[in-house]
């Protein structure tokens, strides 16, 4: 397969990448500073520009954008929404726009995480930014054109992120990447669609 991977250069991307090209497939790396392609999540038509520099794709996975960390009682919904930019809207756009650059059947793989489900302090966008992702893959998934697909992983905290953000976290238990790694293995190649994919340890 032709795959698409934003995000690539980071730390899923960075163990994901060489998984999917020792499985054959054929990967294109974008992201705002490294990668085949340039794209800002945050800014739409660089989406488009990238789409449009790719050609038609088998897959697509996003592994790029993360939240800020917050403080609920100096929180605005300005400070909110900015937040959502990348990570929500940016791939909200991923669908939306590769729908009509996508392959027939392509799938997309977007990537929330567990603050959906568990509340932790200093991520209230988090958890937004998490819940709206779910709520839009269920939707997605019975209205995408051409048999396309469309999941969400949702980790907890990486493996490979204990060291940056565990104290952040205390007493979350890290998902190991080998583990995580499969979890999106599996929505690309698999049949699955419209699927929350809770990579919990």
């Amino acid at each position: 397969m032709r795959i698409l991977v934003v995000g690539g250069a980071g730390t899923i991307g960075r163990r994901l990448v060489p998984e999917l090209r020792s499985r054959g497939h054929d990967v294109i790396m974008a992201g705002r500073t490294s990668g085949q392609l340039r794209v800002d999540l945050a800014e739409p038509e660089t989406i488009a520009a990238m789409y449009r520099e790719a050609g038609a794709v088998d897959a697509v996975v996003s592994v790029a954008a993360h939240g800020a960390l917050d403080e609920f009682a100096k929180l605005t919904s300005a400070q909110l929404h900015e937040n959502m930019r990348a990570k929500f809207y940016g791939q909200v756009e991923l669908v939306l726009q590769g729908q009509h650059y996508a392959a027939d059947g392509a799938s997309f793989t977007l990537t929330s995480g567990i603050f959906a489900d568990e509340a932790w302090p200093h991520v209230t966008g988090g958890g937004v930014i998490s819940g709206a992702l779910h709520s839009f893959v269920l939707s997605a998934a019975i209205e995408l054109p051409r048999r396309m697909r469309v999941n969400v992983v949702s980790p907890t905290l990486v493996g490979d992120s204990e060291a940056e953000f565990g104290d952040h976290f205390p007493g979350m238990r890290p998902v190991p990447m080998d583990e995580l790694v499969q979890q999106y293995l599996n929505c690309v190649e698999s049949d699955i669609t419209g699927t929350v994919v809770r990579a919990y340890a």
